[in-house]
């Protein structure tokens, strides 16, 4: 049996759950570590054999084929094709029909999996899925097993049957195009891949492989969860220029350009990009990621956060448990809080995230005046303009602006 080479990867979405951070880019392209999501994916594809991708692209596209361009800068191959009207997984599918030359991998773009256990679904005999544990499979459409076989696909349940879920990662061969062919629109109006599979099911050919280091990065603070995995394993690296006084702990990864000034303390595992300026007297604490041509300047602590490029907070702020987008720009003495008094669970635009500790999601080119406060769980979009001394508690639009 063939081990597959080539890959669909599904980029077409905005990623409505992460708005405001998909305003200005698809969520395939929300960093993680300083890189896009689904390059990660790429790579470890890549690592598990596979030398060529078809890009399925839709919201944003342009980013996508910018950054990535034909996968020569990865050591892959990548084909793109457009998906003009986003009508469902298997419509997206059915969009590369022609450009896969034998049995091939397809993936949804917005998760993180590691290498090996994509070579182990490449290893099974087509058709076959991956499936993924979970505490809430309710949230996700549930698979019933039988040994390895899937015997059943239940869609989002209160009274769940099992805690296994389909973790967006399937093993086809081109047969799969003609049964799309035969498939009619779902009551949602769109036509899913789920309606293929059960018919594979009622041939009971459904072969299935345990993901058990999947993640779904679909809400903002998955994007914290995400980068709590992954810095661990980055490389500690310094490119960039780090003056006397400066204490550094733990794997930190320095970009080039980059300076490090006089009394800043860094504990790692976090990564900083390219050209970015921090401190003087800045800490930054484990599992932050600060994108390149940043700047965190005097008396500024970040704790396991995200922040996007070009991002300036530059004295006496403090960032917790946030994401951050590009371009933004913090007064002096602005600060994120991250912890409820009950201790409880941080909910953000009324769903709950899972963690005591969460502070607040900032979509780019946000603009805060001196001494704002910003309560947990607050989500502020894109373009918002924030008045001096102003509290920020909700969920505002793109384009808002913030009084006290």
């Amino acid at each position: 049996m063939a081990v597959p080479t080539e890959c669909v990867i599904l980029a077409a979405g905005e990623g409505k759950r992460m708005r405001p951070l998909t305003t200005n880019r698809p969520k395939v392209m929300i960093p993680l570590a300083n890189r896009p999501m689904l390059e990660h994916l790429i790579i470890a594809a890549r690592d598990a054999g596979i030398r060529r991708f078809i890009l399925v692209v839709g919201y944003g596209e342009q980013a996508v084929r910018d950054h990535f361009g034909d996968g020569s800068g990865l050591g892959v191959e990548i084909e793109y094709v457009l998906q003009k009207r986003q009508r469902g997984t298997a419509d997206a599918l059915l969009s590369a029909e022609g450009l896969v030359s034998g049995s091939f991998l397809m993936m949804n773009g917005d998760m993180i999996v590691s290498s090996g256990e994509i070579e182990a679904l490449s290893e099974l005999p087509a058709p076959a899925m991956a499936v993924a544990e979970t505490e809430n499979p309710g949230e996700y459409g549930v698979v019933v097993l039988e040994s390895n076989r899937v015997v059943n696909l239940e869609e989002k349940s209160k009274h769940p049957k099992s805690s296994m879920i389909n973790a967006g990662a399937y093993l086809f061969s081109p047969e799969i195009f003609d049964l799309l062919q035969t498939i009619g629109l779902s009551g949602r109006g769109e036509y899913e891949l789920t309606d293929a599979l059960t018919r594979y099911i009622d041939e009971g050919r459904l072969a299935a492989v345990h993901f058990r280091s999947w993640m779904d990065v679909g809400y903002p603070w998955d994007i914290l969860a995400a980068h709590e995995t992954i810095l661990p394993d980055e490389a500690a690296e310094n490119a960039g220029f780090i003056e006397e006084g400066v204490f550094i702990t733990g794997q930190v990864t320095i970009g080039e350009g980059t300076v490090i000034r006089f009394g800043s303390y860094i504990e790692g595992p976090c990564c900083i990009g390219k050209n970015c300026i921090i401190g003087p007297h800045a800490y930054i604490r484990p599992k932050t990621a600060i994108g390149d041509s940043c700047h965190i300047g005097h008396a500024v602590e970040v704790k396991n956060s995200v922040i996007f490029h070009g991002t300036k907070i530059p004295h006496f702020n403090y960032i917790g448990d946030s994401v951050i987008g590009a371009g933004c720009n913090f007064g002096a003495g602005t600060k994120i809080a991250n912890l409820r008094h009950d201790h409880g669970i941080v909910s953000s635009g009324g769903i709950a995230t899972g963690r005591k500790k969460f502070g607040a999601v900032i979509g780019d080119d946000v603009l805060f005046g001196i001494n704002c406060s910003v309560n947990t769980g607050s989500i502020i979009g894109s373009n918002s303009r924030i008045a001096p001394h102003s509290f920020v508690d909700g969920v505002y639009d793109d384009d808002t602006i913030i009084s006290r």
